[in-house]
């Protein structure tokens, strides 16, 4: 017999008794102050926009603004919609303002309702209900607004989280604790593996959750095994308990939680206009490097002039390089090293300063010439790129595009940034650049961008790129 199923010979209590007694759920008092605190400010926005609307409107004499019993439930169809909602759980819901305004003005309609069957002659006058409906609409959201903002500021001071533990195997915990800290909502008080959920473990697991005060556990489902025990277990010892994706690749920034058939299921929604945005992207590319090539001309000529009086060889420098869909393609720079430095490498390559040996970053680099050490320091050699960006084959934002040399040592997951437009600066030269030891990390770094990818944070890392290069981080 299962070691879990009940036995005559060794009875154990109904799986869904509690091995404790009844209890108080988790984090209780904290969920109970947030709803408290949302129900006493959307009663004093409804309250000010009343006071509002009375004061500005045209003056009626009505039962329903004089008498406290027809405030009351003006006031409690107005709450009662909004909880029927959902506005007032934890998360997205209360910043649900759609919602908000759904709720409001429904109720409004049924108060209208209410006042034309009770008292048709004079229930209010049309400008005081009209008042009493928008400032309604506008104190409620704004209420919501403030309480979010002050809730997240407090709650960068570690003050008002719930205590949660983590459960997963080590190759995913990275990816889910990223996961988790994205809400800004818990504090994580401990990890575990799976393991600690097995029969053999489970009771001495339970009492250190208890011990912490652990309000929530976030588990990796696909590593465990007894689930049915597993979330019984759970639920009554009032802890709440929360399913994570066993992949990492599962989790797109992107993705939201919607439930399939009775079952959560993350999805991927799409926009109303597909592609719109890389188009966009593309327009702004194109604009911005127009601009750009008409501004700096005088640079490039002053360029053009130092490069040729400092050594011999030609002004620009292309190299191939690979680019969209793993296609060649030849890149421009300002020469910033002696003619034949690609020949030289090879004898440079046991001092290359990149762990895994993808890259070649070396500091002090003897084939860089004055100039080009100067322009290097303030990526100026970089300018030339904006042609390949208007011939199409490079964005202004996005992966570096890599010599031949750095794509023949790829590893086969690498090949996923190949997959979109290269770039002249990305997140990878904003947050390092030639500080990151180990292409493991560009890689990461490129499928952040990849993944997190918009318009917004194109405009982010080109306003940081100007920094950096003023800055001259992790240049050489």
């Amino acid at each position: 017999m299962d070691s879990e199923t009940f036995s005559v010979t060794n009875p154990k209590p109904d799986l869904r008794s509690s091995k404790s007694g009844a209890r108080i759920q988790k984090g209780l008092s904290i969920r109970l102050f947030r709803i408290l605190t949302l129900l006493l400010i959307d009663i004093l926005s409804l309250y000010l926009a009343l006071q509002v609307a009375v004061f500005y409107g045209t003056p009626v004499k009505s039962a329903w603004i004089n008498q406290s019993d027809f405030l009351i439930l003006t006031f409690s169809i107005e709450l009662c919609l909004i909880a029927a909602r959902g506005l007032y759980k934890a998360g997205a819901n209360r910043r649900d303002y759609r919602g908000l305004i759904k709720s409001v003005s429904l109720s409004g309609l049924i108060l209208l309702l209410i006042g034309f069957l009770y008292e048709p002659g004079s229930y209010v006058s049309r400008s005081t209900f009209l008042l009493f409906w928008i400032c309604s609409l506008v104190f409620i959201c704004a209420g919501r607004f403030l309480f979010e903002s002050v809730t997240n500021l407090v709650r960068k001071k570690g003050v008002v989280r719930h205590a949660v533990f983590l459960i997963t195997e080590s190759e995913n915990q990275e990816s889910h604790i990223s996961l988790v800290e994205r809400e800004n909502y818990y504090n994580i008080l401990g990890i575990n593996a799976p393991s600690c959920l097995d029969l053999s473990n489970r009771e001495d697991t339970f009492n250190y959750l208890r011990e912490l005060g652990i309000t929530e556990v976030f588990v990796s489902w696909g590593s465990i095994c007894r689930r049915f025990y597993v979330c019984w277990r759970f639920y009554t010892a009032g802890i709440t308990l929360n399913i994570l994706p066993t992949v990492s690749e599962f989790n797109h920034p992107k993705s939201k939680i919607q439930i399939v058939g009775d079952m959560p299921c993350l999805t991927l929604p799409v926009p109303i206009i597909v592609g719109v945005d890389f188009w966009a992207k593309r327009c702004f590319d194109l604009v911005l490097s127009i601009i750009l090539l008409f501004v700096l001309s005088p640079v490039y000529l002053l360029i053009s002039l130092l490069i040729k009086l400092d050594s011999p060889g030609p002004i620009f420098f292309k190299q191939k390089r690979i680019g969209l869909h793993s296609k060649e393609f030849k890149v421009w720079k300002f020469r910033t090293m002696v003619v034949n430095a690609e020949k030289l490498q090879a004898s440079l390559e046991e001092k290359n300063q990149i762990k895994d040996g993808v890259l070649f970053k070396m500091k002090d680099d003897p084939r860089i010439t004055k100039v080009g050490n100067f322009l290097r320091s303030y990526s100026l050699d970089e300018l030339p790129q904006i042609f390949n960006v208007l011939f199409g084959e490079m964005s202004l934002v996005g992966p570096r595009p890599l010599p031949v040399r750095d794509v023949d040592r790829f590893k086969q997951n690498h090949f996923i940034r190949q997959e979109v437009l290269p770039g002249i600066t990305g997140l990878w030269q904003v947050s390092g650049r030639s500080d990151i030891e180990s292409f493991e990390d560009a890689v990461k770094l490129d499928m952040d961008y990849i993944e997190n990818w918009s318009l917004w944070l194109d405009m982010k890392i080109l306003l940081k790129t100007v920094s950096v290069v003023l800055h001259k981080t992790g240049a050489y």
